[in-house]
């Protein structure tokens, strides 16, 4: 299965879930501010940002580098937003010429689609030779304290999947893991945005936060992997 694409049509939840995060993660440092610090250490000289939504790695970035960074999305809505350049297209038909981007980074985006490797497989055609590709995504099991009201369905690339994917193009992958107690949602009202910012119907997640006792910590599990564009020695994407 994958995760709704609904980012146009209802562009509010994507936001509220961007809020509350902001607003309940108890470490200052974001899944962002990380990547912007890797990214940075790598040197690359032009990213693109795959399903970039509003720009949250580029807000992140040093202000010397946000303009190496060209947005790609394919909701018009988001990329509104998102200051220039921008392009609006599919991650699955990538519209650059080949071994242009020093980095390539897909953060919760390749479980939208039914078959990720020819996402990764394009991102792979557009970087130069050792530019680096870079996928987050969250684990199967994220969130386990609320796993006895509310679990998404399974997608077709997540955190115990993802690598073998990225692993069918790349060749070789590394897989860097979180899991630790990152949120903290002070009532019930939170664990109700929290919810529906995970695509529960509203209704289903106001009868869900009844169920939670609160203040609830939630522990955050999911992973960040790494792939380095060594053409020789690239396999062909295999169907997963």
């Amino acid at each position: 299965m994958t995760t709704p694409f609904d980012y146009d049509a209802n562009p509010e939840r994507f936001r509220l879930a961007s809020r509350v995060t902001q607003q309940h993660l108890t470490t200052p440092r974001s899944l962002y501010d990380h990547l912007a610090e890797v990214l940075v250490g790598m040197g690359v000289r032009r990213i693109l940002d795959i399903g970039c939504g509003e720009g949250a790695l580029r807000a992140a970035l040093p202000a010397r580098l946000r303009s190496r960074v060209v947005g790609l999305d394919a909701s018009r809505t988001m990329l509104g937003a998102h200051p220039p350049p921008v392009v609006q297209a599919d991650a699955t038909a990538l519209p650059f010429p080949p071994e242009v981007f020093g980095a390539a980074v897909a953060v919760n985006v390749l479980d939208h689609l039914p078959d990720p490797t020819v996402a990764i497989a394009e991102a792979g055609r557009v970087l130069a030779p050792g530019g680096w590709f870079v996928a987050a995504t969250a684990s199967r099991h994220d969130a386990p304290e609320l796993a006895h009201v509310w679990r998404p369905p399974p997608v077709g690339f997540d955190a115990e999947g993802g690598p073998g994917l990225v692993a069918s193009v790349f060749g070789q992958v590394r897989v860097e893991r979180w899991d630790a107690p990152l949120l903290r949602l002070p009532d019930r009202g939170a664990v109700r945005d929290y919810l529906i910012a995970r695509f529960a119907p509203p209704e289903v997640a106001s009868a869900a936060a009844e169920q939670v006792a609160t203040p609830a910590t939630i522990t955050k599990r999911g992973a960040l992997i790494y792939a380095r564009n060594e053409p020789a020695g690239r396999l062909r994407p295999t169907p997963p």
